[in-house]
């Protein structure tokens, strides 16, 4: 029996990629992100699910409740275990100040073994999203689910299914407002698709 995850970025919010959002309060989707929101919600009419679980970030749950809105899926489920990466202090400073931080760079060079300010490593975080799909997969068999989450957290599944190691993170995107599928059973998983946008 098989279960297939649609891991969907949150679309983006106005100051993406100026500033370390993490699980800042208050960072929500500005008009384009809800446009994107809504362009991505029109794309997912396409498929047949039987759930929508999302992280508790704000701009996690507005993607998915565009999702909801759109396919007639819902209410939406919070789940703690989609959440973005703990980063703690490092949360709400620019990019341009993270850059000179050594264990900032150091989180970045060497993944597997570096963990962020509140103590969260790339192993914690594959544990918890892992557990979370594996819970998934059975109340979900033979069915579909979306799982709207973030970035690093969508890269460690891809990095685990594919064998990678933590640091290959670096090598591939996952866009705001992406889709990327991968298919779960008895056997193990495999990846379907990785970052597929809509525009």
């Amino acid at each position: 029996m098989t279960t297939t995850f649609f891991l969907v970025r949150h679309a983006a919010h106005d100051n993406l990629g100026t500033f370390l959002a993490g699980r800042t309060s208050g960072i929500r989707l500005g008009p384009a992100g809800r446009a994107q929101a809504e362009r991505l919600a029109e794309r997912m009419r396409r498929e047949t699910f039987a759930a929508i679980h999302a992280s508790p970030r704000e701009r996690s749950q507005e993607t998915a409740y565009a999702i909801s809105s759109a396919c007639g899926v819902g209410p939406v489920k919070t789940d703690a275990a989609l959440d973005e990466i703990d980063f703690g202090a490092w949360s709400g400073k620019t990019f341009a100040e993270l850059n000179l931080d050594p264990d900032w760079q150091f989180w970045n060079s060497d993944r597997g073994r570096a963990e962020t300010p509140a103590g969260e490593t790339a192993d914690n975080v594959r544990d918890r999203v892992l557990d979370c799909m594996q819970r998934a997969r059975s109340e979900y068999r033979e069915r579909a689910v979306v799982m709207v989450s973030h970035a690093e957290v969508i890269k460690a599944v891809i990095c685990h299914v594919l064998s990678l190691p933590a640091e290959a993170c670096a090598r591939f995107d996952i866009s705001p407002a992406s889709i990327t599928t991968v298919v779960s059973g008895e056997w193990g998983a495999r990846v379907l698709t990785v970052n597929e946008t809509v525009h």
